[in-house]
């Protein structure tokens, strides 16, 4: 028999955004070049819009095959508004039905749990425990830093538990995998040595615009040849801040801003941007049709609240470099999307919550076309480079299996039971 494997992620397809597209592909990955059988305990599909998909709606438990993978569904709750309390009842209810009805499936070779789903970590954790085989988190982010930085009523005490439990589910994994070493001492903070640490960055995991004509692309979706269109694509919550977008459109009326996706905050943001008439909010794209959404924009932007040095790197930031245009990042400088908007050449830094630096920055790229061009082409060749599927995988296909090295004699015994 071949090996096991279980992956636990709160978020996996046919979620779009976030987390659920790396957990899939991570999957499905091991499942089709190892030939592996692959578990994923997963919740319902509900991000970014914080609302159950309809398909899922009368569903406790569900079992699918996906490419390959068998995924194990439990039912939790969905918060439509966050507050601390609310997160809280999520991620408990997570971790309850988790515990009560662990996947069906033979003993796993190996653990693995996409971090920040604290119930996930937790889960994870306690199946590789109980089965005496290796755990191996990948932090996407942490959660005590996002709930201290996020605006989230409680956040503070909210912050303080769950950096309790990160370090109680990180200090006891195999190896940890980070996206970004700007994530290495907040790890080694809770108690991880620096020795069982690896850097596992993110891929772009979407492919490139099909190479269809920017201009019918604008058309289909009214944008008008002659205005200068920033794009934000993602999701909507408050750690983003997009009321900076609204407000750039205000000290700017020559620009559109179109705000692309769904999330807490989107109802707040309509209302705000009703008496703007160079502001667009859309639903999310279809996946065929994502990379040429992105690549019609003139500018895609990325922002964080001015309190927020988040050391994580949106996903969104992969797939913009991927999309080969310029991208403006409003965010605090010394955090992961900085320092990845810098090494990648792509882009340009303004200040978090200041309209007009933002707005002035897309003035400056729309009056230059040809370093517009040339940011966009050094994104994309750093995607190329750096963010390739291939090479994303391969770094976590390594990560595990360092840790079943580590495990010794009885890890190998088990995997060729």
């Amino acid at each position: 028999m071949g090996e096991r494997l279980l992956l636990v992620s709160t978020n996996y397809a046919p979620e779009q955004a976030g987390i659920g597209p790396y957990a899939t592909q991570i999957a499905e990955h091991l499942a089709a070049e190892r030939h592996a059988e692959v578990h994923v305990l997963a919740g319902m599909p509900h991000y970014p819009a914080w609302r159950l998909d309809p398909a899922y709606r009368h569903k406790w438990r569900a079992m699918e095959q996906r490419s390959g993978v068998l995924v194990h569904r439990r039912r939790h709750t969905v918060p439509g508004r966050q507050t601390a309390a609310r997160r809280a009842l999520y991620e408990g209810s997570i971790l309850v039905h988790g515990l009560l009805a662990p996947p069906r499936m033979a003993r796993p070779h190996a653990v693995l749990a996409q971090v920040p789903s604290l119930a996930g970590g937790v889960l994870a954790a306690r199946l590789a425990r109980r089965h005496h085989v290796p755990y191996l988190p990948i932090v996407q982010d942490l959660m005590g830093a996002a709930a201290a930085q996020s605006g989230i009523s409680g956040g503070g005490r909210a912050a303080s538990a769950a950096a309790a439990v990160e370090r109680r589910m990180l200090r006891g994994a195999t190896l940890v995998g980070v996206i970004h070493d700007s994530f290495r001492d907040r790890v080694r903070a809770l108690g991880v040595p620096g020795d069982r640490i690896r850097l596992v960055p993110n891929w772009s995991h979407v492919h490139g615009p099909s190479g269809a004509l920017r201009e019918a692309v604008r058309a289909r979706l009214g944008w008008p040849p002659n205005r200068t269109v920033l794009l934000h694509s993602g999701n909507m919550g408050l750690k983003q801040g997009l009321e900076v977008l609204i407000e750039a459109a205000r000290h700017a009326p020559e620009l559109s801003v179109v705000l692309m996706g769904d999330g807490s905050q989107r109802p707040r943001l309509a209302e705000l941007a009703a008496g703007v008439p160079g502001v667009e909010l859309l639903p999310p794209a279809a996946e065929k049709d994502f990379p040429d959404v992105l690549a019609a924009a003139d500018v895609l932007v990325v922002t964080q609240r001015a309190a927020v040095l988040d050391m994580s790197v949106p996903s969104k930031l992969t797939s913009y470099f991927r999309a080969g245009r310029p991208v403006i990042a409003s965010v605090a400088e010394g955090g992961g999307t900085a320092a990845e908007v810098i090494r990648s050449g792509g882009g340009r830094l303004v200040a978090p919550e200041d309209p007009a630096a933002l707005a002035a920055a897309a003035r400056a790229l729309a009056a230059d076309p040809a370093t517009a061009d040339a940011l966009g082409a050094a994104g994309a060749e750093y995607a190329r480079v750096h963010l390739s599927r291939d090479a994303g995988l391969g770094r976590v296909t390594a990560l595990l299996d360092e840790a079943l090295a580590l495990a010794g004699p009885a890890a190998g015994k088990r995997r060729g039971a």
